[in-house]
């Protein structure tokens, strides 16, 4: 087993709460990691698993092993026994480890049942900074951090990806509530792997579709609490620009995007038109990850003006501003980086960062040009 970088956080906070709640996309990797934490382990979808549990569910509570529940929010009725158990000892901690692939379903019956009770914490595919094998590195960007993906065993690319959005398509999504046929909702998916890095226009993708915007944007609600896409805010900032104020929407995990783009291996990638955006959205997502693993708070956007000029990630961390500018590149020139000065300096960020694929990479005081790997690598020293 690979070791999964979150697993100092739920244990410290396992320390801290009576329950955490470990989410993040199926396939991912959450039953793996629970199961190594022991305990008794349930999963909440197998209708024999919840007759086990009720009927242990009183010497269960009394006990001290850790009660792990894979997706909780499959069993709503699960919730009201959490939040009696949790209350008639509240100062007892680490007896429930709550497992869930969807984010709003989880979130409901959290935020009615277990406010204050549970801690939260989201488990990524496989990030850059937890595969140590160079070939592992080198086949992440193409085929994504999904452990049964192909990062791990190049044969599985791009099939399981395949198999995977049309098993959510078909099944999952559905169960979870997204009232789509599964064509239409794999339709949607095609069109979102076409606007990847783009500023998101549910009108235009509703005419597309045949459906009104407002049903396109709870479309894509789904897929961003499924932990699919990411949806990447605009940053707000007085200055003399007009700002684009629309988000900008990328695939979380690139090799599912890939397969939808009909890529079969890595050599195919750098013929693609739209290549810079997949190295922009994978970089974003590994830098993202890896504040999380570090758990530092942080919130992230990007800018954009009307007359096109960008920052690609803003990130406030601390009190500190973060500009970061992403090229696919192994040589970045020093119009790059005067662009990005000149967008940093119309926000005052105080660090201003070039990633590319520079074989070097040099820090200044606040301006830096580097490498993915040397980034993350430095994050916890920066943040």
């Amino acid at each position: 087993m690979i070791p999964r970088k979150i697993t100092r956080i739920i244990e410290q906070r396992l320390k801290n709460y009576p329950a955490v709640g470990m989410v993040g996309p199926r396939q991912s990797g959450k039953t793996t990691l629970a199961r190594s934490l022991g305990g008794h382990y349930f999963d909440l979808e197998q209708e024999s698993d919840r007759l086990n549990l009720d009927l242990q569910w009183d010497d269960l509570v009394r006990g001290n092993t850790l009660i792990i529940l894979d997706e909780a929010q499959a069993w709503p009725a699960i919730f009201p026994r959490l939040r009696g158990a949790i209350d008639q000892d509240r100062k007892r901690r680490g007896r429930f480890l709550l497992l869930g692939s969807v984010s709003p379903s989880l979130m409901v019956e959290v935020s009615e049942s277990l406010a204050g009770r549970l801690a939260i914490v989201e488990l990524t595919p496989f990030t850059w900074n937890e595969l140590q094998a160079q070939a592992h590195r080198n086949r992440l960007w193409c085929c994504g951090g999904y452990p049964d993906g192909g990062v791990l065993t190049p044969r599985q690319f791009p099939q399981w990806q395949r198999n995977y959005l049309a098993l959510l398509a078909q099944r999952d999504l559905p169960n979870w509530g997204l009232s789509a046929a599964p064509l239409l909702t794999e339709r949607f998916l095609h069109m979102l792997a076409a606007v990847h890095g783009q500023t998101w226009n549910a009108s235009r993708i509703g005419q597309s579709l045949g459906l009104s915007y407002h049903t396109v944007n709870g479309y894509l609600d789904y897929l961003v609490g499924a932990f699919l896409i990411r949806r990447l805010s605009p940053y707000h900032a007085n200055i003399r620009k007009r700002l684009v104020k629309s988000p900008k929407i990328y695939w979380r995990d690139s090799g599912l995007l890939h397969a939808l783009l009909q890529v079969n291996h890595s050599r195919e990638l750098m013929n693609q038109p739209w290549v810079g955006a997949s190295w922009e959205g994978f970089v974003i997502e590994q830098i993202l990850s890896g504040l999380q693993q570090l758990d530092r708070p942080f919130q992230a956007y990007y800018l954009k003006t009307n007359d096109q000029h960008e920052i690609d990630l803003v990130l406030e961390v601390g009190r500190s501003l973060w500009a970061i500018e992403i090229k696919l590149t192994s040589a970045p020139s020093i119009q790059d980086f005067d662009r990005l000065n000149a967008m940093a300096d119309l926000i005052r960020a105080k660090k201003r960062i070039l990633v590319s694929q520079v074989k070097q990479s040099v820090e200044g005081q606040n301006q830096i040009s580097c490498n993915l790997a040397w980034l993350l690598e430095h994050l916890e020293k920066m943040s």
